[in-house]
């Protein structure tokens, strides 16, 4: 017979009512821990739902503010935004207009409501350029890693002009955490932060996002940038080159496929992780939830909980308010 003073018993008995479990609980949710995504499109009158990501919409500028208040009032402060052009040329030249819809939004958030957003901007040019790749391409059709990094660098700079707090690089090419580093510091905003896309992997959870984001590709794929999902490895000398080049912070992308490499992030740097729950993530759950095939809000909260676990400090998500108001 087992011992009633130790082994399974123990457990059972601080599981026993909702109170016991509340007070030795390892991972707490709660809003200020997420990051909300929002998509800006030029020349939209109304928001547009996304057919592949329930639940989420491009917004003209007006709405997304509105968004960003709903989100304060729900206790989500972190946002996350992409833009999305009338605009496109080869070499993504709408991503470093000082008129473009990031800009234009982060203007606009700051007139709101002034200073209590965190503003995070993405740094790429996949949404800028007529062929939906991270930057120029070479005579091989292949992105020229440092006309692209020089891209990044003058988006940065002008989105930190238009009051970003902080910029995220995510088109995973070499130096472009101390390139926008640089670039920043040049321009006189040694106070903005870098948040590195250290660790992100070329995966099939992208889908719903290049839908909303309308960064599909016309030909090829990324996964000469990209990290290849067999490989784990990748991952430590990759996170510790942008903490090295300057990140104040790092992105593992996805997170719940990845929790490993969350984890690794964890044990290798000392500056804040961020998992991003990517859109396939949000998506399948949402769809099962709209299909009655699971509790959509539980199994939302739990693979949050799951990223959290793995050791993210922060977590980018698509369901933040909706989790935030479960919260309250």
């Amino acid at each position: 017979m087992s011992d009633a003073g130790s082994g399974p018993f123990r457990g059972r008995r601080l599981r026993r009512t909702p109170a016991l479990r509340r007070l030795v609980t390892e991972v707490r949710l709660h809003p200020a821990d997420f990051v909300l995504p929002l998509f800006v499109k030029d020349d939209l009158a109304e928001p547009a739902e996304i057919a592949s990501m329930p639940g989420v919409f491009q917004h003209p500028v007006d709405s997304a503010v509105r968004l960003v208040g709903e989100a304060l009032e729900a206790g989500v402060s972190a946002f996350l935004l992409f833009g999305i052009p009338a605009d496109k040329d080869e070499v993504g030249s709408s991503g470093w207009d000082p008129d473009g819809p990031v800009p234009r939004l982060s203007r606009a958030v700051r007139t709101a409501h002034g200073g209590e957003p965190l503003l995070l901007a993405d740094v790429c040019s996949c949404e800028y350029t007529s062929h939906g790749h991270c930057g120029p391409l070479d005579d091989h059709g292949v992105v020229d890693n440092d006309a692209a990094v020089a891209g990044y660098v003058r988006e940065s700079v002008v989105y930190a002009e238009a009051g970003v707090d902080l910029l995220a690089p995510s088109g995973m090419m070499d130096g472009q955490v101390a390139g926008i580093r640089a670039g920043l510091d040049a321009a006189g905003h040694r106070d903005l932060g870098v948040v590195g896309y250290a660790a992100k992997y070329h995966s099939s959870f992208y889908g719903p996002f290049r839908d909303a984001a309308e960064s599909g590709m016309a030909f090829g794929d990324r996964r000469t940038h990209q990290m290849d999902p067999a490989v784990a490895r990748d991952a430590r000398p990759e996170l510790l080159a942008d903490v090295d080049e300057g990140a104040d912070a790092v992105i593992v992308k996805p997170a719940l496929p990845y929790l490993d490499v969350v984890a690794r992030a964890r044990a290798t740097v000392d500056v804040p992780v961020i998992g991003y729950q990517v859109s396939g993530e949000y998506a399948m759950v949402a769809a099962a939830d709209r299909a009655g095939w699971v509790d959509g809000p539980a199994a939302m909260e739990e693979s949050l909980v799951a990223i959290r676990r793995a050791g993210a400090d922060a977590v980018i998500t698509y369901a933040a308010v909706d989790v935030a108001r479960r919260l309250a």
